[in-house]
């Protein structure tokens, strides 16, 4: 009888031991906040390989990535960030089914495809909205606003001379005509400054003036300066390659919404239809024209996303006509001339080789 007893007391304080364990090993398990899978590696980043892989990518329509935003990474991982504050047990369950990657990466996949989709009307996005990259290629170069021998300088610039039919509202730059005088600069009523250097109009908004190229030095050191800077940026943007989109709509680009790149045409260009240009603030537009650029009466190029319209770039080899009351973004690049027709308007600058012709019209430089 006693020999049975210290192995009834052995197997009863074994059962219990084991019990204990037990119970210990299921405490630990309710504890222990950490997800089944391991995320020790540094190489998977804060939610795996997939989000540092998609803040990298490069558009594959548009073909030019000239940049990235700071705020890159934050804007990628921001669609996991919303998921991962939930609680750890929602966490571990992901986690077990290894949906988590998968699931994520082909969300943000649907929202950073920025090529294909930024060119029928999609801007280059993450799922919150923020810009990931900027697209297209790089801008044409104009110089700074505040140097009068660059062509940044100015918002009417012209070789030939410049008409206006009294009423236009000329702002945010200046204007100038080299290397033809002031003579070739009628409905301005002029009114030159005692300096000698410059004139004022009311058809141009303060502080903005008229520069000429008789007018006293150094004006027309200047202009002649800034008329080489203009057609320096003429040849840039007629030289950018590879185009990302030729002869698109056989030149009618009417009712079409594009995504920022190079955009090459060997016909003229007409928009007899709203067009917009969607994308972010840093993505850029140029806009390759063999011929004639026509915007129909009451229509209008529009922007879209944040895009600006100091980003965007008509390199047009023939004549720019802004049709009545018409609405053209960007900078017009001209080899012959640019007429805007009764109160037509542009955000932009018009920049001509020849001659440019006013009638009533709101021009504002970016």
């Amino acid at each position: 009888m006693n020999a049975h007893i210290p192995l009834s007391l052995l197997l009863i304080t074994g059962c219990s031991v084991s019990l204990d364990l037990g119970g210990e090993t299921d405490a630990a398990k309710a504890t222990d906040p950490s997800p089944t899978t391991d995320d020790s590696d540094p190489s998977r980043g804060e939610y795996g390989p997939e989000t540092t892989a998609l803040t990298d990518a490069t558009p594959t329509g548009g073909g030019h990535t000239h940049g990235m935003h700071d705020e890159s990474d934050s804007g990628s991982h921001s669609g996991s960030q919303s998921d991962s504050g939930q609680t750890d047990s929602g966490i571990g369950s992901t986690s077990i089914n290894n949906d988590t990657t998968t699931t994520g990466d082909t969300t943000t996949t649907d929202d950073t495809t920025t090529g294909e989709d930024r060119t029928t009307g999609e801007d280059g996005a993450s799922t919150t909205g923020v810009c990931l990259s900027e697209a297209g290629p790089d801008p044409v170069e104009l110089g700074e606003a505040d140097d009068l021998a660059a062509v940044g300088a100015y918002v009417l610039l012209s070789k030939a001379g410049i008409t206006n039919v009294p009423g236009s509202a000329i702002t945010g730059g200046h204007v100038g005509v080299s290397p033809i005088a002031s003579t070739a600069m009628t409905g301005f009523s002029l009114v030159l400054d005692p300096s000698g250097m410059f004139s004022t109009s009311p058809a141009v908004v303060a502080p903005y003036r008229i520069y000429a190229a008789e007018y006293a030095v150094p004006t027309p050191a200047n202009l002649t300066n800034a008329i080489l800077a203009m057609q320096a940026a003429y040849t840039d943007a007629a030289s950018r390659v590879p185009t990302d989109y030729l002869n698109l709509g056989s030149g009618d680009i009417g009712g079409l919404t594009l995504g920022p790149g190079i955009y090459t045409w060997g016909t003229s260009v007409m928009i007899p239809k709203d067009v917009t240009l969607e994308g972010c603030a840093g993505d850029v537009w140029i806009f390759q024209i063999a011929n004639d650029l026509d915007v129909s009466t009451g229509k209008s190029v529009l922007l879209a996303g944040g895009a600006e319209p100091h980003n965007v770039f008509w390199q047009i080899a023939g004549q720019a006509t802004i049709h009545v009351g018409a609405h053209l973004e960007g900078v017009i690049l001209s080899k012959t001339g640019i007429t805007f027709q009764t109160n037509a308007t542009l955000a932009g600058r018009a920049l001509a080789q020849t001659a440019i012709a006013l009638d009533q019209n709101a021009i504002t430089a970016p």
